[in-house]
């Protein structure tokens, strides 16, 4: 397998929305991991709809490799460097969070196992705190703000020992 052109075509399927040529890059029995889910995504249809929903949030969502461009191979497993970034112009499902207009950008790295020249279980890793602050979501640090949320939380704990 030529993984250059691997990842190219990786990221022209997320560039585009197009969750056809994403089925083409996976296994039917993918196993993806992503802080941005609840729980893992369990075969092409659960990714697919993953990628609508990150692609109704982030109308521009666009990823693109560092650089110098970071790619690692052993065996089976692959390690790609990475960023993405866009503006919150939808509905963040799930949870739920409203647009808030914001842009967001954020490196990560995949891990991804292949099979067949196809990736069997992803596994991404990004600060998905920092993405929620980038995004107005989470109070900035040392913020009015979430030296509120700090009191709530300390009264939480407080209350709940008793």
């Amino acid at each position: 397998m030529e993984l250059r052109g691997f990842v190219q075509r990786y990221l022209d399927a997320w560039n585009s929305c197009d969750t056809d040529a994403m089925a083409q890059l996976i296994t039917e029995d993918i196993e993806w991991a992503d802080p941005a889910l609840p729980e893992r995504a369990r075969g092409v249809p659960a990714v697919q709809e993953f990628m609508r929903a990150s692609c109704r949030a982030f109308p521009d969502l666009r990823f693109g490799e560092p650089d110098p461009p970071a790619l690692a191979v052993t065996g089976d497993v692959v390690l790609w460097g990475w960023y993405m970034e866009g503006t919150h112009r939808g509905a963040l499902d799930p949870p739920g969070f409203a647009p808030t207009g914001r842009t967001m950008r954020v490196e990560g790295v995949d891990q991804w196992t292949m099979r067949d020249g196809r990736i069997a279980r992803y596994r991404a890793f990004y600060d998905m705190n920092d993405v929620a602050r980038q995004l107005g979501i989470v109070p900035a640090p040392g913020s009015r703000a979430e030296r509120g949320m700090v009191a709530l939380q300390r009264l939480q704990a407080r209350l709940s020992r008793r």
